[in-house]
């Protein structure tokens, strides 16, 4: 599905479009678009579809009618999806694609979710060694690499679940995850900062390589107000994010916002969701640093492993071939015949 790049004027627009940081500043002569490569994975419910749709602050997925009464306890096999939309943030052209994961954990055994999607990972890191190897390059070769993986924790108060845990443990060295509470509005702002501990506790306590703001000590390029933006986001993680399609007018300027008996939740407000802070981070300020850790770390450890491995196979061949020939059966020498 491919959406083009006409803005709807009903949306309002993120409250940190018009900042950046100088990181991005340097994809801005990018005339066909920068790629931008995002996975939403998440179990059904927890609003991937909202989330991409507000992310990209248009209908690029329609509401959908449902799952049938009679077939709502079958559960579908996981698949990918892929929607395309380009964008322009701060003046920066953005070819955002998008691969949605329905049907993820929605089975009793996920085992099978969790190698689709790190065969998919690594798939698309073959594409890019394949293309290395060739003599003459193709200029019109598509980097699929995914730059940023969106994991949706269900917003369950206590801590991280075994899915939770053996997914991003898996995929953290193939990819940027980066961990949001869903539906973060189902939790008092008490829970919620309670909530966010637990995970951080667990997410140290099991070793789990999630995306992390470099701080002062990894990078010393980064300036004084860069650092503290760092240590800010690192503060927020695990994101809460809120996702709507509504949109009401108020004080003359489109908002919007998530209606409920008790008030409203504003999306795009600080105090109320980690949305629009999240959606600078992907489409802004920290852009640069998750495609060049995806070229600079994870692709290299990953091409490594790859020719590490199809050495050390051909090592092995070579030792099991010359261990079949030091074992293979001489030819027995025939006598001469001697004339009488």
């Amino acid at each position: 599905m491919k959406e083009g790049s006409g803005e709807d004027q009903n949306v309002a627009p993120s409250v940190y479009s018009h900042t950046s940081r100088p990181g991005s500043h340097r994809y801005k002569n990018a005339k066909k678009g920068l790629p931008f490569n995002v996975m939403l994975v998440g179990e059904s419910g927890l609003g991937r579809t909202t989330f991409l749709n507000t992310l990209c602050e248009r209908m690029v997925v329609p509401p959908s009618n449902g799952p049938n009464a009679e077939q709502a306890h079958i559960a579908e096999p996981m698949q990918f999806k892929h929607h395309t939309v380009e964008m322009e943030e701060d003046g920066m052209k953005i070819i955002l694609n998008i691969i949605d994961t329905p049907g993820f954990g929605d089975s009793i055994d996920n085992e099978g979710c969790f190698n689709q999607i790190q065969e998919y990972l690594e798939v698309q890191f073959d594409g890019v060694l394949a293309e290395e190897n060739r003599i003459k390059r193709n200029p019109k070769f598509k980097d699929s690499r995914v730059h940023a993986l969106i994991y949706f924790i269900t917003p369950t108060g206590h801590s991280l679940r075994e899915i939770d845990i053996e997914l991003m443990k898996r995929l953290g060295n193939r990819t940027n995850i980066i961990p949001v509470i869903a539906r973060s509005d189902s939790l008092t702002p008490r829970e919620l900062v309670l909530f966010k501990q637990r995970v951080m506790d667990d997410i140290a306590a099991y070793g789990i390589p999630v995306f992390s703001f470099p701080d002062s000590e990894e990078d010393d390029d980064d300036d004084e107000e860069t650092v503290e933006e760092n240590a800010e986001l690192r503060a927020m993680m695990p994101f809460a994010v809120v996702g709507c399609e509504e949109v009401v007018n108020e004080d003359g300027r489109p908002v919007r916002v998530r209606s409920y008996p008790w008030g409203v939740v504003q999306i795009d407000n600080d105090e109320h969701s980690d949305f629009d802070r999240l959606r600078y981070v992907l489409l802004n300020s920290h852009i640069g640093d998750l495609r060049d850790r995806t070229q600079n770390e994870l692709y290299e450890l990953y091409r490594t492993e790859k020719l590490s491995g199809a050495t050390v196979a051909h090592q092995d061949q070579e030792l099991e071939n010359g261990h079949q020939q030091s074992h293979a059966p001489m030819a027995t020498a025939q006598p001469h015949s001697v004339a009488a």
